[in-house]
């Protein structure tokens, strides 16, 4: 039998949720599967050292600097080298890997998402902030190098497979796409419970284990409203055709809906494990010891749509897309500020949609070619939400 040689592996945001359990699937692989070529963390030095230790990656960074001396010294002697740094992190996305993983939360991982692309391979994109804010530029390099681009995100990995029997008949016979939303941990609540909500609150979501910020987002539901975005940029729809369910079984991940009038589903258990998975084997399947779905004991699917009152953030990112332009990247640092300013309890819950919807009404649609100009106009809309978010606050 001919030998497969292994297939090199680099994880960008190796510390997060998506990066740990990235790691934990190669960890369940078989031996000589895999071979891990970087790891790139914020600044958890200790995880960082520790992962980079376990599957020998033959490169670790560090995001921030100055962590770069603490990173050497626990790797001395191991020969796994070391760096620090935004270039380094940039320097490790080239470097050659048969698939990365892109899980830099926010739109501060779109400069290392477009490395990894410019360079070809297959990319699995956990940073949807990086098709949010320059999904153009993002599809134009990954058309440029012949680069795979995969989703990760468990509602556009669900339409990604929901579409595969689609053949060459393209997306004519699509008639809409469905992505589900668990609701979030204020899904019943009144507006006056929401007004007071309490980072600690916002971030204990019913379903899934995720990140501070990607929970508050999906208390929000701006997560969704990003998700909206997502979906129109990797999938050729117009806006209209995608829908969005609250669905608070969390079993069906995403739906196509075709023009003969069948519905096709994804359905699983909430575990970032089975679309990373999937991304990892594709054109493949893997074996992945995550819970199966048990259709009996659950008994009952609850569809329902999101209530535009409580939850303003789908209109606005709908707002956001007719736009054009820069006006999702606005919305998106926008909320990114705000967020933080709310976790840091410097700003209300309900306080965040009211900052990315004055953010976007001051600063518009200007359009956005390149990179510097996205990072510019990100720059300026973060500058601008800050400054009103701490109006609102004083007022």
């Amino acid at each position: 039998m001919a030998h497969v040689p292994a297939r090199s592996i680099t994880v960008l945001g190796s510390t997060g949720s998506i990066g740990r359990s990235t790691l934990a699937l190669l960890e369940a692989a078989p031996p000589g599967r895999f071979r891990v070529e970087a790891l790139v963390a914020g600044k958890d030095v200790p995880t960082l050292a520790a992962q980079a230790r376990a599957h020998r990656a033959r490169l670790a960074v560090v995001a921030d600097a100055a962590a770069g001396p603490a990173l050497a010294e626990a790797l001395a002697g191991t020969g796994i080298e070391t760096a620090a740094g935004p270039e380094a992190v940039i320097a490790a996305a080239e470097r050659p890997a048969d698939w990365t993983m892109a899980a830099i939360v926010g739109a501060v991982g779109l400069r290392s998402t477009l490395a990894a692309l410019k360079r070809g391979g297959t990319l699995a994109l956990a940073n949807k902030e990086s098709l949010v804010c320059a999904g153009p530029l993002v599809l134009e390099t990954a058309r440029a190098s012949g680069a795979t681009l995969l989703p990760v995100d468990s509602e556009h990995n669900a339409i990604f497979q929901a579409l595969m029997s689609r053949g060459a008949e393209g997306y004519a016979g699509v008639e809409k796409i469905i992505l589900t939303a668990s609701g979030g941990p204020f899904r019943d609540w009144t507006l006056a419970q929401m007004a007071k909500a309490t980072p600690e609150q916002a971030v204990r979501h019913p379903v899934w284990s995720m990140g501070a910020k990607i929970s508050v987002d999906s208390a929000t539901m701006f997560n969704k409203g990003l998700e909206v975005i997502e979906a129109a940029r990797l999938f050729p729809l117009p806006a209209e055709r995608i829908e969005v369910l609250v669905h608070p079984q969390s079993a069906v991940h995403g739906l196509v809906q075709y023009a003969d009038g069948s519905l096709i589903a994804q359905l699983g258990t909430p575990d970032m494990r089975t679309p990373i998975a999937h991304c990892l084997a594709w054109p493949e399947r893997m074996a992945v010891s995550v819970g199966r779905l048990d259709l009996a004991a659950l008994g009952r699917l609850d569809f329902a749509p999101p209530d535009p009152a409580r939850f303003p953030a789908l209109r606005l990112v709908r707002e956001a897309l007719a736009a054009e332009g820069g006006a999702p990247c606005v919305l998106n640092a926008a909320n990114e500020v705000a967020v933080a300013l709310f976790l840091a309890r410097r700003l209300g819950f309900l306080d965040i949609a009211a900052v990315v919807e004055e953010t976007l009404a001051a600063l518009g649609a200007e359009p956005v070619g390149d990179l510097a100009s996205v990072l510019d106009l990100d720059a300026r809309a973060r500058r601008h939400a800050e400054r009103f978010a701490a109006r609102r606050a004083a007022a």
